[in-house]
């Protein structure tokens, strides 16, 4: 672990202010849950917790079956990382931090999509030139990852519908 040099009080209803730099280094927002750990030697871990990431598993046997049965190629993300990927990209993106870019879509619950040589930052550094198109999972009405599809020359109607439906699917996953 990482001492940061930061000394906060707990105050009388148990409460602690975590650093805005350690927030935004992190990207923890307002309403982002947390999640609680304690190890033997009694120290405090806090995590930021991922619906999505809970259910990568899962999210990978998805994206795999799309990409089988539609020759796609598929990314799920929450608002940290990549969980689940297929195809040619997988390997160099999986289990990476999503770019600032595409984090600021997400926050601002934005569906896009691109044209072929149009560069889209998935990863930091990680550049898609061909066209992709972009789904913002919902889920309780917050929004808790998204879908990507990497179309081949455009983005197609049926690259629209799998996003469609993989975002809805997730999305009403996580709620039940």
């Amino acid at each position: 672990m990482k001492a940061t040099g930061v000394v906060r009080r707990i105050d009388d209803l148990g409460r602690i202010v975590i650093p805005k730099e350690i927030r935004r280094t992190l990207r923890i927002r307002e309403g982002d849950s947390l999640e609680i750990f304690v190890d033997n030697q009694g120290e405090v871990i806090f995590k930021k917790y991922s619906a999505v990431e809970d259910i990568s598993s899962f999210a990978q046997q998805y994206v795999d079956a799309i990409h089988s049965s539609n020759k796609r190629d598929v990314v799920v993300v929450d608002r940290e990382m990549v969980v689940a990927a297929s195809g040619s990209i997988k390997k160099d993106i999986l289990e990476k931090k999503i770019s600032n870019h595409l984090d600021d879509l997400l926050t601002k619950r934005t569906a896009t999509s691109t044209k072929e040589n149009e560069d889209f930052e998935i990863c930091s550094d990680i550049f898609i030139k061909q066209p992709i198109a972009l789904k913002p999972i919902n889920s309780h009405g917050d929004i808790i990852g998204g879908v990507i599809v990497i179309g081949q020359k455009s983005i197609s109607e049926i690259d629209l519908s799998i996003i469609d439906t993989a975002s809805a699917f997730i999305g009403k996953y996580l709620e039940n």
